[in-house]
């Protein structure tokens, strides 16, 4: 991986929750970051001003990682406006409301699968037509944000989602063998229950607090704590791993 400053990252998925703590730390440990959104500009430009409050590097992009054309623009965005991505963290993701599997529509299936994994892999294709040494690319790093539920089923919740996630991690192993020696490494940190604003987006906002007695640590995470391993993971402090699940789970 190329080591000159600044190194470019970009974070789907970054106005709130893991992807926002990920943006702030990668910042401040050298990263110039394209903050990536959906539809909450003011949250994104919230995180961009605190990373250049930090003197750090920061942009805002928008797109919906479900759109490709939408993932076209803002890769070009990054082109133009940051320099040659070196770093991409694959955290845009949506969960639903929870459902048993009989009670969930074609609908709620492919928004699930479109956002989750469709929209993960083209971003991936983006980041590794520009990192990869076969395409002129100094080399670079993705994680993709898996979760534990991929090893957990979620039965009676999100049995959709854990697909989904299954899913990343299956990608994950894959793409790290093809790229390996493109000077690409490819990682997935999967987190546990933890505690961001995703869970009230499934109609859930006391879920860590009514479910943290199963986990080992008897406690939700933070997504400071899910972020610092996935900048380990994309630091050169890393430089020797790839095709890692890495569980940030509380024991779970």
């Amino acid at each position: 991986m190329d080591n000159r400053s600044p190194r470019i990252l970009l974070v789907t998925g970054a106005s709130r929750g893991i992807g926002a703590a990920t943006a702030r730390l990668a910042a401040a440990q050298g990263w110039a970051v394209a903050v990536n959104y959906t539809a909450n500009a003011a949250a994104a430009a919230a995180v961009v001003h605190d990373i250049r409050a930090a003197g750090g590097t920061a942009i805002a992009v928008q797109a919906d990682v479900a759109d490709e054309a939408q993932v076209l623009a803002m890769f070009e965005a990054v082109d133009t406006q940051l320099g040659r991505l070196s770093g991409l963290v694959n955290n845009a993701g949506v969960v639903d409301v929870s459902a048993r599997v009989d009670e969930m529509s074609v609908a709620r299936l492919k928004r699930m699968f479109d956002v989750n994994v469709i929209g993960a892999m083209v971003c991936a294709r983006e980041a590794v037509r520009r990192m990869s040494t076969r395409h002129g690319g100094s080399g670079g790093a993705i994680v993709n944000l898996s979760s534990a539920a991929a090893r957990l089923g979620s039965p009676h919740q999100y049995v959709d989602y854990a697909a989904a996630k299954g899913a990343i991690d299956v990608f994950t192993v894959g793409l790290a063998k093809e790229v390996a020696a493109e000077g690409i490494r490819v990682n997935a940190v999967r987190p546990g229950l933890i505690d961001t604003d995703i869970h009230a987006s499934g109609g859930l906002p006391d879920r860590v607090r009514e479910l943290q007695h199963l986990v080992p640590m008897q406690r939700g995470g933070s997504a400071d704590e899910v972020a610092q391993a996935v900048v380990w993971l994309l630091s050169p402090a890393a430089s020797y791993t790839t095709m890692s699940l890495v569980d940030v789970s509380g024991g779970r």
